[in-house]
């Protein structure tokens, strides 16, 4: 063999073994580049306390704890829809290649949404089922919150039912979660109770709602107005407001369980609410995000249902279980599930409603 043969080999095998020592290194084979996973987390707004509180820390932790190298751009459009398109268009030229999102706007999102498609980034719905070619969503089983909301409403009526009317208020109109809630607590109310007014709440605004229910209580008379349906807890706060200074209390339903809400509840100025713990339903959709960013399928376990979206698309799904939260079972449910401390709900000002309830 001639010197210089001898040396061409020793330099492929030098080289051969620094690519092998690279592709160990990595995780990938030879002449495979690391995959980089980049996320967009599009939250809708910030006036319900969830998102910052809850849904964001809880996706951004599972993502990490899956992908610990991962990329996470963060948005939040404060009730936009135009905001979260422009983010959308953001997330795109940044290189994100999975974007988890919860609409402001399910229907006007469908064009950011199918342009994300065709730059073969994977979308998955958070909490609502946004329009266009989506990829996975997770939410809460949304026309069971309505139902059980309408329930408990007709529970706490009691003999009273129909003896005046009720208010209703539904929500935002552009949020298809709202249709749902709305169909449900119709399914169970429609029949049983008189529907003196009812609202949809754009931007699910507690001050239009304060001044839809002052509204209604001028049109239909305190006296006649013997309960009140609110989709969620920032709706029952601008309610609760409107009640209270009529001199009026009656039932009130709500939704999120947050932590005005079950101080409420404390004093038995809101009814009920719905607790959805934030937690499943984050660690599904980040676990979907990174299954996706690494270019897997999502087994099925992880979308054992499939939904309708309001453009007709079929959406892989996972559809978790609420539960209603009283005066009776909040150590039991918001307490347990780590929502709260006993004392971030029992501050002084609801120290004897905690003691009657059973919380010290």
């Amino acid at each position: 063999m001639t010197r210089t043969l001898r040396g061409a080999i020793a330099v492929a095998s030098t080289a051969a073994l620094a690519l092998g020592v690279a592709a160990t290194t990595t995780g990938a084979s030879p002449g495979q580049a690391k995959q980089e996973i980049r996320i967009g987390l599009l939250l809708p707004e910030s006036k319900t306390t969830r998102y910052e509180k809850f849904d964001r820390p809880y996706i951004e932790q599972k993502i990490k704890e899956l992908a610990p190298d991962a990329q996470i751009d963060y948005y939040n459009a404060a009730e936009s829809a135009t905001t979260q398109q422009q983010q959308v268009n953001t997330a795109l030229a940044k290189g994100d290649k999975v974007l988890i999102l919860d609409a402001v706007d399910a229907k006007s999102i469908q064009s950011s949404v199918e342009k994300a498609d065709k730059a073969g980034v994977k979308v998955v719905a958070y909490d609502r089922l946004a329009q266009g070619p989506v990829d996975a969503y997770v939410s809460y089983d949304n026309r069971k919150v309505g139902e059980l909301q309408g329930k408990a409403l007709l529970d706490a009526l009691g003999d009273k039912a129909d003896s005046g009317q009720i208010v209703m208020h539904n929500g935002s109109p552009t949020d298809p979660n709202a249709a749902e809630f709305k169909a449900g607590a119709h399914s169970v109310l429609d029949g049983k109770v008189k529907i003196g007014k009812e609202y949809d709440t754009p931007n699910w605004d507690p001050n239009n709602a304060n001044q839809q229910m002052s509204g209604a209580i001028s049109a239909l008379g305190k006296d006649n107005i013997v309960g009140v349906y609110s989709a969620n807890d920032g709706l029952a706060a601008g309610i609760a407001t409107a009640l209270k200074a009529a001199g009026m209390n009656v039932p009130l339903t709500g939704q999120d369980a947050q932590l005005d809400a079950i101080q409420r509840i404390l004093l038995g100025t809101q009814t009920i609410t719905v607790e959805k713990p934030y937690k499943p339903e984050a660690d599904i959709a980040a676990t979907m995000a990174v299954n996706l960013a690494q270019g897997k399928e999502l087994p099925r376990d992880l979308v054992p249902t499939t939904v309708t979206s309001g453009s007709g698309q079929k959406v892989p799904a996972t559809l978790l279980t609420p539960v209603v939260v009283d005066k009776d079972n909040i150590k039991d449910t918001v307490v347990k599930d780590g929502l709260y401390t006993v004392e971030e709900i029992c501050t002084p000002a609801y120290a004897d409603a905690c003691k009657e309830a059973g919380l010290q």
